[in-house]
């Protein structure tokens, strides 16, 4: 088995993005939720604010070179604001649905001291119990799909619907549909490239604990890259005998951690879809990219953050990344 290091990355891959002037950008297409959530933590609350799986992953692929859509659900209660929001920065929103009369989904949750658990208060499924999926003419044959967490059999009803093979799907999911709808979610998880879930999913996946075995065996029902996330212990990539580990960056203060696993998703669709480059080598920079990204949405509650993020911001903190796990080292 073969480890790679950070330390083997050239910041110089991870810096050209943002200077990237193409005269076709790539296709990436988002699936997922667009929701109101209610935050409570430590540091404080918030009342309804912008959130859902999908506004994260559009958020953060906004960084790259590239052209993203949207496929989700609102109801009529969604402010016009939070629309031009995802269409100022360039998120095709024509995937949208909004129902007349109907509810945006909702949840509430109060995470622990520790900001790595969380309690449920409310979830309101409203418009999303009854959303079929709609892939915009022009999305389907997108380069990329990232397909948040949703029900699986809504995740494959997009899949059913491009035209032309991605180059690439990614698939997000979670504890929950492992428990309820577990043979639907093996039949999709059987068409996508790669599976980002966290350590205690694949744990329960693959009813391994050994996060190697539980990689190995995740790749035979389909997947070949499995990206497990470990929170603030960083995240883990596999593919074959492979396997690349990323650090989180260390922060002073987490404020909030919603919407963190899916930041990482955006950075890592994003990176890969503006990129081209569909290899292990390459997924190391996305990996790093996600992380990165996913470092600043927990700073403030929702997408604040992420909403006022700067270029120059994120490049310094790719630095600091760099020099996280940057070292030299003489073997005799």
């Amino acid at each position: 088995m073969h480890v790679f290091n950070f330390a083997t990355l050239q910041l110089k891959t991870y810096l050209c993005p943002f200077n990237l002037k193409r005269k076709k950008m790539n296709k990436l297409l988002i699936v997922g939720t667009v929701a109101f959530d209610a935050i409570e933590t430590p540091f404080g609350k918030t009342d309804k604010i912008l959130g859902g799986a999908a506004t994260f992953i559009g958020l953060s692929a906004s960084h790259f070179n590239l052209q993203s859509a949207i496929v989700s659900v609102v109801g009529d209660d969604f402010p016009q604001e939070y629309l031009d929001l995802l269409t100022d920065r360039n998120i095709d929103i024509s995937g949208l649905e909004i129902v007349k009369g109907g509810k945006t989904f909702f949840w509430s949750g109060r995470y622990h001291n520790d900001l790595n658990s969380r309690d449920t208060l409310d979830t309101q499924l409203n418009v999303l119990a009854d959303f079929q999926p709609k892939v915009p003419e022009n999305f389907k044959n997108a380069d990329v799909v990232m397909l948040g967490n949703l029900h699986p059999m809504v995740q494959s009803s997009v899949l059913d619907q491009m035209e032309v093979q991605p180059k690439l799907v990614v698939l997000d999911t979670m504890n929950f549909w492992m428990d309820c709808a577990l043979e639907d979610l093996l039949n999709v998880i059987k068409r996508v490239d790669v599976i980002t879930i966290n350590d205690e999913e694949a744990r329960q996946l693959s009813g391994e604990y050994s996060l190697v075995k539980a990689a190995a065996k995740i790749h035979t029902m389909g997947p070949k890259y499995v990206v497990i996330k470990k929170g603030e212990h960083g995240a883990l990539l596999f593919h074959n005998k492979e396997v690349f580990f990323a650090p989180a960056l260390p922060l002073e203060e987490v404020f909030d951690p919603t919407g963190a696993g899916d930041t990482f998703a955006g950075g890592f669709a994003g990176y890969i879809t503006q990129s081209e480059n569909v290899t292990f080598e390459n997924m190391k920079n996305a990996i790093i990219y996600g992380s990165n990204l996913a470092s600043f949405c927990v700073e403030k509650f929702g997408t604040e953050r992420m909403v006022e993020l700067k270029k120059e911001e994120v490049n310094k903190r790719l630095k600091q990344f760099k020099a996280l796990t940057q070292f030299e080292i003489e073997l005799s």
